[in-house]
């Protein structure tokens, strides 16, 4: 069996609950051996809500999932009732390629992505939120209270840069992200 990987649109927002159900539907009518994965691409993204840090997951392509698939025979019986058990879940809606035909992705597009998920299980990235310019409001430290503008950001070290105005003169500051507020 040559696997490929493949990507099929869906809808929006239910990517999660949409694998489930194909999932089973293919373990229903006995089709795990023809498409063994169906994944929802996500990384795991440290994220800054109501002051407090938290661990969620970001879809790195919503509205679309990837399947693992031997598609190789067309006109092979079992392969079109895989295709066909994949459009009849609700919320799926078809192979990404021309007319619906199927069209995999390079293994170099494949390892990356799954490279980058498992990546970001081990460390996740920091959703920072702000982006050069930004006016921000600290609210920790020795500057609390001093608004600023956003002046170079480390989504690797959770840093941001803020230029603050003290005595009339600009004064970089470097802090965390989490430290900072948006005005």
């Amino acid at each position: 069996m040559a696997y490929k990987w493949f990507f099929l649109r869906c809808q929006s927002g239910r990517e999660k609950r949409i694998r489930q159900n194909a999932e089973q539907r293919l373990k229903v009518a006995g089709l795990e051996d023809l498409i063994p994965q169906v994944l929802v691409p996500f990384e795991l993204v440290t994220d800054l809500r109501r002051g407090k840090k938290k661990v969620v997951e970001k879809k790195l392509y919503p509205g679309y999932l990837m399947v693992q698939a031997d598609l190789d025979q067309p006109d092979d019986p079992r392969v079109i009732q895989a295709r066909n058990t994949l459009r009849s879940v609700d919320g799926l809606r078809d192979f990404l390629g021309s007319r619906g035909e199927p069209v995999s992705i390079t293994e170099a597009e494949v390892t990356s992505i799954l490279s980058r998920m498992q990546d970001s299980e081990s460390r996740p990235q920091v959703s920072i939120g702000l982006i050069k310019g930004d006016m921000v409001r600290i609210n920790t430290g020795p500057f609390d209270g001093f608004d600023g503008a956003v002046e170079e950001i480390d989504p690797e070290k959770g840093t941001v840069r803020i230029v603050v105005t003290i005595f009339g003169r600009p004064t970089p500051v470097d802090l965390k992200y989490w430290e900072v507020e948006s005005v």
